[in-house]
This record gives structure tokens, sequence and C-alpha cells, in this order.
């Protein structure tokens, strides 16, 4: 017969620990089935499962474990296992996790209780807690911009779709962005990042920049918000704001596209996946001039977009080409991956407009940034309190391997 022992052991943390413990558990050969370790302020949480022979046996085991971790100042803890109580436990193990996603400029502690209680009410167990973001400081050192905080939970929902629209109202009303992910295997594997560009990637919408030097910045204006919403088709909408630009002479296009404001976060979440090696691109309904200025500034790897027709140094008001509208983006998306070897999971898409849902919901992992409301409660995961860089934390990367990649 078996002894299973759970041993827990907290305190301050120093160095030698883990081993001299390792140390006493080699002497009595003593079989390891599980241990994990977490250190927060110097404070250590120590926890192994060991199997016993025997009772009689088990004793000098405890009574050495016991006395190594008094020299260490620790405090120990002994519970026993029924084989039956750890073979659940083992077989718990392939219960789906899940990864729920903090995201602010600052999360407190009536926020953390909120979402562990959601967490709770669905059914669903917290495994660890760890934070992304940087130690926040006290006094008079500066705050850091934004936090993030990383929940891992196993279990089923049993209504996984009622648990994301409780998470997404929970967000609004804690000023908050959260996002929940199944936890596999393509989470941190991911290898193409397409984005929209106009409202996404820069924080203007390109046809307005121009219908404004045409003239027509109302009107067009008023046409590009409905057709973002999702209250116009996109094809038709794109052709007739393009219809106002004809006469505009095209070297408004260079005057607007050395102005364009890029969004927060862009430019270091595009360098830091280029030196993880992903690959990007700019999926866009917007105009390829626009597209190509970015890609040669921001070093984007491919490009689609909307081409204007030009006559005599000036635009017609037309469109050349097949239009990239929603249906196109996803299409294009699937076409990068398969050309690059990479499955669909391993792919993101991030938008802001109605015509960008069907990428998003065609990608591994669809982003719907700082986007309208339709567009929100449509996505699978929203982003609108931090800039681009918060997708970072969406793909598990905490600030020091941020900035590891940073260099």
């Amino acid at each position: 017969m078996t002894n299973i022992i759970l041993m827990n052991l907290t305190g301050t943390d120093c160095p030698g620990i883990f081993q001299g413990l390792s140390s006493v558990l080699t002497e009595h050969k003593v079989r390891v089935l599980d241990v994990g370790q977490s250190v927060i302020h110097d404070t250590l949480t120590l926890a192994i499962v060991v199997e016993l022979e025997a009772e009689t046996e088990s004793v000098p085991v405890l009574k050495d474990m016991l006395f190594k971790a008094h020299s260490f100042g620790l405090d120990i803890r002994f519970t026993p296992m029924s084989e039956e109580e750890y073979g659940e436990w083992v077989l718990s193990q392939d219960q789906s996790r899940h990864i729920i996603t903090l995201l602010g400029r600052e999360i407190e502690a009536w926020q953390l209780e909120r979402i562990s209680g959601l967490v709770k009410a669905h059914g669903l167990t917290i495994l660890t807690v760890a934070r992304l973001s940087g130690r926040v400081p006290v006094g008079g050192m500066p705050q850091p911009a934004q936090a993030c905080i990383e929940f891992s939970v196993w279990g089923a929902p049993e209504d996984p779709k009622v648990l994301r629209s409780e998470l997404l109202s929970a967000a609004d009303e804690l000023g908050i962005d959260i996002a929940i992910q199944a936890d596999d295997v393509y989470r941190r594997n991911r290898r193409l990042v397409a984005f929209d560009m106009d409202s996404t990637l820069i924080q203007v919408e390109v046809i307005d920049e121009l219908a404004k030097a045409a003239g027509s910045g109302e009107e067009v204006m008023a046409i590009t918000e409905a057709a973002m919403n999702g209250e116009l088709d996109f094809k038709e909408s794109l052709r007739q704001r393009v219809a106002s630009l004809e006469g505009l002479p095209a070297s408004a296009m260079e005057e607007i596209a050395e102005k364009l404001p890029l969004t927060d976060g862009a430019e270091l979440l595009i360098r830091t996946l280029k030196t993880l090696g992903y690959k990007t691109a700019i999926l866009s309904g917007g105009f390829s001039y626009f597209a190509e200025h970015l890609q040669k500034k921001l070093g984007i790897d491919f490009i689609h977009a909307n081409v204007l027709e030009i006559v005599d140094g000036k635009l017609t008001g037309r469109v050349l080409g097949e239009i990239v509208d929603g249906e196109r983006k996803a299409s294009l998306l699937k076409e990068i991956a398969v050309e690059e070897g990479i499955k669909r999971r391993q792919t993101i898409a991030v938008g802001d407009g109605a015509n960008d849902l069907p990428m998003l919901n065609k990608a591994g992992l669809g982003i719907a940034f700082r986007a309208k409301p339709k567009v929100k409660e449509s996505a699978e995961q929203a982003l609108s309190c931090l800039g681009l860089d918060g997708i970072l934390y969406l793909i598990g990367m905490c600030d020091r391997e941020i900035k590891q990649a940073r260099g």
C-alpha cells in the first residue's frame, strides 16, 4: 500500500531551498508525482506531491522534511491524499482550460473581485494568476502606462456564449478590456497578423481626409460612418465616396500620406512581431497608395487594398480592379496563410469596422480594436483601453519579454 502526501511549504525565499528539500527526497528515494513553486515579493509558495511506500516508512521522510523546512525558516503542512482523490486530480488535467486576460490603464481589487466572481458563477476554477505588465511602483515613482493580469482557469462553462457576453458587459462597467481564449498550443504560436488600415493601424479614415481636400468632407464622413457601422453595403458606399474625389490632384495623396497618424502602440507591436518572426499584412478597404506608404515605414510583409484610378495627374473618381470588401479580406487572409504554410488557427486579424467582421471571424484570433458597438459585440475579442501593443499581452507576452524582443 502506498501513501500519497501533498506537502505545502511557505515562507521567505532564499537560495538553496529547493535543492535542500529535494536532497531529503533523494536520500529516501521518494517518488515525486508533482511539484510547483512561485515567489512573490520574496515570499515562497512551494507544493510537492510525493508517493511513499508504506505508512511506517513515511515517518522518517516527513520528519526529515519537517526539520529541513524549519532550517530554512519555512512552514510546512502535510496533507494525505487517497489514490481515488489523486486519480480524479490527474484526470482533471485533461479538462478544457482557458486564459482570461484583463487589460487596462490600471487594474484594482474590485475589478479582480468582479471577474473572479463571474469565473466561479460559471463553474470554472482559477489555477494561476499572473501579472504580465511591469510591477506597480509606489510613492513618487512614475506609474506604468498600462496593466495586464492573466487568469488561467479550467473547466467547461455550461454556455460559453453567455460567459463571453457577461464578460463583455463587465468590461464596459469596469472600464477595462477582458479577453477569454482557449489555452491551447496555438495561443502562443501565432504566425500571421493581418491589420485593417483606417482607424486601426492609423487613427483616421483616409477617404475622409481625401474628401476634405476635395471639398466633400461632411458628405463622405457621414457615408463612412454608416458603412463602418454596417448600415450600408461597403462596395456601393465606397463607389459613392470615391466618386466625390473626381478631379482631386493626385499630389494631395502624398501630402496626406506624410501626415498619417499611427495608432499608439502600432510601431512597438509590429517591431516586436517582426523580431519574433511573425508575418504581417494590411488588408484594407482603403487605398493601396497609403498602404504602400505604411508598408515602407513599418516593414509590413503583405498589402492588399483598393487602387484609385489616376489620369493626367488627377483622380477620376473610380476604383480599379476588384474592390477589397469584407469577404475579400477574409479570402486574402486565408490565401496568405496557405502560401506561407500557416494554419488558420495561427492567424490574428485586427479591425474596427463591420467590413472587418468576416476577416475577424476567419482568423484564429479576431480582435475588434476600438471598434464600433456592432463589431465589438460580434467579434471574438475586443480591445479598447490600450494601444495596439496590448495585443502582445493577448499572445501571452509579459513586459520583460517585450523588452527583450525590443532589444
